[in-house]
């Protein structure tokens, strides 16, 4: 399977548009955060592979540090995405890997 430079920004944006973070029931959504063309990236080698399950998808999100407070911290975005979004990312790869 070949993604292409438009299929990454396809995925990216409909990622930075549903998927957030949330902080104190403030929803920062990752394509406001400039995270959402990164994560589509890293997210995929799964998309290519076929290997959309939330235990991959849960392990990407915990490799993929976010820097805080002027980078006096880093947590793994897996810290900070709900439940609820990580269901959504789930639904949005496996719609994305079937329009390819």
């Amino acid at each position: 399977m070949s993604v292409s430079t438009s299929h990454v920004e396809t995925l990216a944006a409909e990622i930075g548009e549903q998927i957030y973070i949330d902080v104190a029931r403030w929803h920062l959504f990752l394509g406001d955060a400039k995270l959402a063309r990164p994560l589509a990236e890293a997210l995929l080698p799964l998309v290519e592979d076929d290997r959309i399950q939330e235990k991959e998808v849960v392990d990407v999100l915990a490799g993929f540090m976010v820097s805080l407070g002027g980078g006096q911290r880093q947590l793994p975005l897996s810290d900070l995405v709900p439940a609820t979004c990580r269901s959504s990312l789930l639904d949005i790869l496996d719609r994305f890997r079937d329009e390819l």
